[in-house]
């Protein structure tokens, strides 16, 4: 009797012995579970949050006006109006044809000028020389000044052509810079007008009030007086 009861007793004592070695292992296996590596790793990647560049897709007015200085129409393309890059170039290419061909024939002028021109007058074979339409001044004396008028009318029209096509390049420059201005410009059909009576602000005068309201942009006033 007296054996178990020392037996029982010596168990109690090691009791809060065991208990505490018990709550010690628990609480570092909590503590080597909290600090592991990958256990880290996994919550640092679970709290990353992406952040979307907003400046990557952003529509840049100039951008587009330096790319239709460059090419003619890729400006237009870059504001994506498509439908606009035929005639950008029909506006262009107009002129330049006419410049080309009233080159090809300031050049037969002008040499078929220095024939009649040269002392003595080098007419000799010159239907094999100058272009058919030009025959005319050779089978005529004293035409020396109507085809020097003739030659200068294509310079003129050389001149004229390079100028138009100048002022074309620069209309489609202005076209994509003001495409590219009015890209993100809200153009929604909520439109209205509100007339209300207000008082003048710092007085006692009495006044009309004329709301009006774009889209999403606020409310724009404009006060009237009596």
């Amino acid at each position: 009797m007296k054996s178990a009861v020392r037996y029982i007793f010596f168990i109690l004592l090691l009791l809060p012995v065991f208990v505490c070695a018990q709550t010690k292992d628990s609480t570092v296996n909590d503590s080597a579970r909290v600090i592991r590596p990958q256990d880290s790793l996994r919550i640092n990647v679970k709290a990353a949050t992406i952040v979307p560049d907003s400046t990557k897709n952003k529509h840049i007015p100039r951008k587009a006006t330096i790319r239709s200085a460059i090419i003619p129409g890729w400006g237009q393309a870059y504001n994506k109006k498509y439908w606009k890059i035929p005639i950008v170039y029909a506006a262009i290419g107009i002129p330049v044809g006419t410049f080309i061909y009233n080159r090809k024939w300031y050049n037969r002028t002008r040499d078929a000028a220095k024939m009649l021109g040269s002392n003595p007058i080098d007419t000799a074979n010159y239907r094999n020389r100058v272009h058919p339409n030009l025959y005319i001044f050779f089978d005529k004396s004293g035409t020396l000044p109507s085809l020097l008028n003739y030659r200068n009318e294509f310079r003129r029209s050389m001149d004229y052509s390079v100028v138009f096509a100048l002022i074309a390049w620069g209309l489609n420059v202005v076209d994509a810079t003001v495409d590219g201005h009015l890209k993100d410009f809200d153009v929604s059909d909520d439109l209205s007008l509100r007339i209300k009576p207000t008082i003048l602000s710092g007085t006692t005068t009495a006044g009309v009030s004329f709301v009006f309201t774009i889209g999403r942009n606020p409310s724009k006033t404009i006060t009237s007086l009596r």
